[in-house]
């Protein structure tokens, strides 16, 4: 994902030194037409990986950390240089730049969120315009999501804010290396730099959390370092025969492109690499023939590059919540013809927001610096508290009949601090309450194994015509080799019930054998299978009316649910309990509504209560069954 944020959009607000001086007329930097064409290349790569259109589009955030870090760099260097450099100047001239899009495109989520959102998926949403607003949506989207790559975080309308934070987090700390190293002593933050940077990069590479060096500004770091090296050491010229540097130019445009383009490279490491010593070699070959050679100007300068470039931070603050909101609403795939619709869509509400914020705001002879902030933290104390609040409240800004749920009944539960009391989760979690042993011996002792799947299962069995003639209880199987109560409770079950998520091998029970030196039943063991609900549940939301046939209404499940159902089927055969087979067709499709137009599940994957009891109904005849083998 583009980091089209921070320093690489701020870039030309950054070349002002007073009032009304535009930056094309900076006197520490002569402006760069062939960086808003590799902006214009990074954002559209961007876009294109957002419509699922192109692999290696989300490549483009670690071209703009480079540019962010090299434009930046030249500008507070030089100043610096002369003295001049000013940490509260620098920050204004953030604030002015970023801070007013964010926060009215956080304004504008909350209310398509509040308009068409499902409770749980607003209250998530509710979390991210939070995090934005403080510039840790990097932090929270390492705590909830940490595969960026997952097809559920398309839903996510602020997902791509987490670039903010990174760039945010760096330019906290980083002015203070030239507010220190100022005047004759500027020339040491280059060995500051270095040693940092060297640091930074030394952690990427030896990090093995994937997750952590995505979304961590200390595995980022050197990406903005390297593009304010080369803004450092290479000011002059570093390439003296013009035909060697013009082409040693035009291979590394390619090289870029070909990277952004082509998934010809495996390793994601060695891409973010590649891509960031590429795009800092175009930075400092470009400089010295962008105003010089005519196809360069020609392909980076054009004015269809540059417009775009010029409205990137627009472009890439839009786009997201458009697609996002388009998905979660009314389309199932985006295809060919959508994509160039919501692409136009993004490019109208892009022009308008960046004359009508970008550059009202950042203009001090248009708006002065009382009223900049003023107006800002305005905004900022209404989102931010909007949002919280609406979070206290689990989203539940209504009522919600497809779930069950009055806001009359949650008002009720409110704790201030707690997400609405976790009520979203709650009905699954419940089930943690029996991780315990066996009291009842009178009844049949029935185990229920599994993570939040289990727990489903457990529910399956006590929303059950056979509740009561079963003493149900729940093992947490992330702690099956560590727990030594497990081999007590499994000798004392007469039934087991293992819920499924993905592949569940029976070398595991010998396994489970082989560690606690006793004899595990076979014949009292069964698996409650995996199931899957499609990609999300508010396109269902939003479709639904008063002539819907919920009897008959589907979705198709994703393609991993069918492919890990197989699997399990074929190792448990007769001793498993397909709940794809009891809900899905032949075509890969699974109901997603009650017959009484309630959610089987709300956010795709876990049963809500009407879920679990129509299951349990479809179910009764099998159960009955199995209690009485």
């Amino acid at each position: 994902m583009v980091s089209c944020t921070f320093a690489a959009f701020p870039a030309k607000d950054a070349y002002q030194t007073a009032p009304n001086v535009p930056y094309e007329s900076n006197p520490y930097v002569k402006y760069r037409t062939d960086i808003d064409g590799l902006r214009a290349l990074a954002v559209v790569s961007v876009i294109l990986f957002h419509l699922g259109f192109l692999p290696n589009g989300y490549l483009g955030v670690d071209v703009f950390f480079v540019i962010s870090g090299y434009l930046i760099t030249s500008i507070v260097y030089r100043e610096s240089e002369q003295d001049k450099f000013s940490i509260t100047h620098f920050y204004m001239r953030r604030i002015r730049r970023i801070i007013p899009l964010v926060l009215f495109i956080t304004a504008v989520a909350f209310v398509l969120g509040l308009w068409l959102m499902l409770p749980d998926d607003f209250e998530n949403l509710c979390q991210a315009i939070v995090a934005s607003n403080v510039s840790a949506n990097n932090i929270l989207m390492y705590i909830t999501s940490s595969d960026y790559w997952a097809v559920k975080n398309d839903y996510k309308p602020l997902m791509h804010t987490w670039s903010l934070g990174i760039e945010e987090q760096f330019y906290l700390l980083y002015p203070f290396l030239f507010y220190f190293f100022k005047g004759s002593k500027v020339h040491r933050v280059k060995y500051i730099l270095i040693a940092l940077t060297a640091l930074s990069l030394g952690a990427f590479l030896l990090q093995d959390n994937v997750a952590a060096k995505f979304y961590f500004i200390q595995y980022r770091f050197f990406e903005l370092a390297i593009g304010g090296l080369g803004a450092i050491l290479f000011r002059d010229a570093i390439v003296k025969n013009y035909r060697t540097g013009r082409f040693l130019l035009y291979a590394l445009l390619a090289l870029v492109a070909v990277i952004l383009y082509f998934p010809i490279i495996p390793s994601n490491d060695v891409k973010v690499l590649l891509t960031t010593m590429l795009t800092v070699g175009l930075l400092i070959v470009g400089k010295e023939y962008f105003d010089k050679d005519a196809l360069y100007q020609g392909l980076m300068s054009n004015p269809v590059a540059r417009y775009i470039g010029m409205i990137s931070y627009s472009l890439y603050m839009w786009h997201q919540l458009v697609f996002a909101f388009a998905r979660y609403a009314f389309l199932d795939e985006i295809t060919p013809p959508w994509a160039v619709a919501l692409s136009a869509l993004t490019f109208v509400l892009s022009i308008a927001t960046y004359y009508g914020i970008e550059n009202t705001f950042r203009q001090r002879r248009v708006m002065a610096t009382r009223t900049v902030l003023v107006t800002t933290a305005a905004a900022f104390l209404v989102t931010t508290v909007g949002a919280f609040y609406v979070y206290t409240l689990g989203g539940v800004i209504r009522d919600y009949p497809v779930l069950g749920l009055t806001r009359a009944e949650v008002a009720k539960e409110q704790k201030f601090l707690s997400g609405g009391g976790g009520i979203h989760i709650r009905y699954n979690e419940r089930i943690r309450d029996i991780d315990r042993g066996f009291d009842d011996l009178s009844k049949i002792n029935t185990l229920v194994m599994g993570n939040s799947f289990g727990r489903d299962a457990a529910n399956i069995l006590l929303e059950s015509e056979v509740a009561d003639e079963l003493e149900v209880r729940y093992f947490e199987i992330g702690r099956a080799m560590d727990d030594d109560s497990l081999a007590i409770r499994m000798q004392q079950a007469d039934k087991i019930f293992i819920g499924a998520q993905g592949p569940l091998s029976k070398d595991w029970l010998t396994e489970l054998e082989q560690r606690y030196d006793f004899k595990i039943d076979r014949n009292k063991i069964w698996v409650i299978g995996t199931k899957d609900f499609g990609f999300s549940s508010g396109i269902h939301y939003n479709r639904i009316d008063a002539d819907t046939d919920f009897t008959t209404y589907r979705t198709r499940m994703e393609d991993h649910a069918t492919v890990r159902n197989a699997a399990l089927k074929s190792e448990w055969q007769d001793r498993y309990i397909d709940l794809i087979d009891l809900l899905g067709d032949q075509h890969g499709n699974i109901l997603v509504f009650t017959p009484e137009g309630k959610l089987i599940s709300q956010d795709t994957e876990h049963l809500t209560k009407y879920g679990a009891q129509y299951i349990a109904e479809r179910l009764n005849e099998r159960l009955r069954e199995i209690v009485n083998s």
